[in-house]
């Protein structure tokens, strides 16, 4: 790998924008301590109690023990023992949801929501009259406290990239301001795996080139870092200058939902079916969350991706008659989708993926699964 010498970079190319990321403090959680007050202070975990559940959200009381979002339900209770579980409400979670958009709504019309507890706004051209980005942030989160009785947090930077990174600076209930011609030095500490896409497999071949920080990405060649990557290596030292491009994009309906994971060892295909349930499991969650966001779309497609040894990226997708009614439906069509795959039994795959495609309106889906009923 060909890495030079820091040199100063102009950083954060045009078109510069003022990107606002709210992000609503352990929303789910947080939501239920509001509500009953005999769960403040006590370590809450969102999630249904059972083998098959994956936890939802975790208060700050239940994360200090090491609780997560996506978590398996028996891990969390492993590691917390004295954890309050609360089944999930996502109706109550929307109608918040709600509440805190139409609070948005009033700064811009450019939300791009990202889950129920998060969305990015651009406040280039807003519609009050405050004067900064900085106080249109600072008003949204007073609002959200004053009508809510819940805090967020919120990152203000020239791009959605910088915004997200700083809306997690001064968690819980903290407002981070990331200005242009501070982005480089901003960044330059942090580790890579900050960066949107560095996963711990990823984290480790970096590490292996002696590449730690983003300091240490931006000192090494674009051109090495592609031709040892792809097209990702080239991402990743566009980020490391604090570029990024992406326009905020209001309402951009669900394509895909899916989880997926690489392995520490590389397994063969008759192997893969506890990790095809347990990504299920996560997908599925991901799943009933989006639904409710998106006024009732729900998936029709199951899709199986998988990545060899050698980096070969195979997908499967079927669309069966009744669509997946739960995690396990899913799981039993994403196994079944590895008959598809017609390599020889000696291939290793590398990576796993479980994902839902296809997302239609559930009123029509419904009214046509009646049209053609016997």
């Amino acid at each position: 790998m060909e890495c030079a010498v820091p040199r100063r970079h102009a950083g954060v190319t045009a078109p510069l924008r003022k990107i606002v990321h709210v992000d609503m403090d352990a929303f789910y959680a947080s939501v239920e301590q509001r509500d009953d007050a005999s769960l403040r202070g006590k370590p809450v975990v969102v999630a249904w109690k059972g083998a098959r559940s994956v936890v939802c959200a975790a208060s700050y009381e239940a994360r200090r023990f090491g609780v997560h979002s996506a978590m398996p339900a028996l891990r969390a209770e492993r590691l917390c023992p004295q954890a309050v579980f609360v089944p999930p409400d996502f109706v109550r979670y929307k109608a918040v949801s709600r509440q805190v958009r139409e609070i948005f709504a009033r700064h811009t019309e450019l939300v791009e929501p990202l889950s129920l507890d998060e969305a990015y706004l651009d406040v280039s051209e807003p519609k009050s009259a405050l004067a900064s980005a900085t106080a249109i942030a600072e008003a949204i989160r007073a609002a959200i406290r004053a009508e809510t009785r819940l805090t967020a947090s919120a990152g203000v930077a020239p791009n959605k990239f910088l915004a997200k990174i700083a809306s997690d600076f001064r968690k819980p209930d903290g407002l981070f301001v990331v200005r242009p011609q501070d982005a480089l030095d901003f960044l330059a500490p942090l580790p890579v795996e900050r960066l949107p896409g560095v996963g711990k497999v990823m984290q480790r071949k970096l590490a292996e080139l002696g590449i730690e920080t983003v300091a240490d990405l931006r000192a090494c060649d674009a051109v090495a870092l592609e031709r040892r990557f792809g097209r990702y290596g080239r991402r990743l030292h566009e980020l490391s200058l604090g570029i990024d491009e992406r326009p905020v994009t209001p309402d951009r309906p669900t394509l895909q939902i899916s989880s997926e994971d690489t392995f520490e060892h590389d397994l063969a295909l008759a192997e893969l079916a506890p990790h095809i349930q347990r990504l299920a499991e996560k997908t599925w969650a991901a799943h009933q969350r989006e639904s409710l966001h998106e006024h009732g779309r729900v998936a029709r497609s199951v899709v199986l991706k998988l990545k060899t040894s050698d980096f070969r990226i195979l997908t499967r997708t079927l669309t069966p008659r009744e669509r997946p009614a739960s995690a396990q439906e899913l799981a039993e069509v994403a196994c079944a989708l590895r008959a598809r795959v017609s390599l020889p039994p000696s291939t290793r795959y590398r990576l796993v993926g479980v994902g839902l495609a296809g997302f239609v309106n559930r009123d029509s889906y419904e009214a046509q699964a009646a049209l053609f009923a016997d």
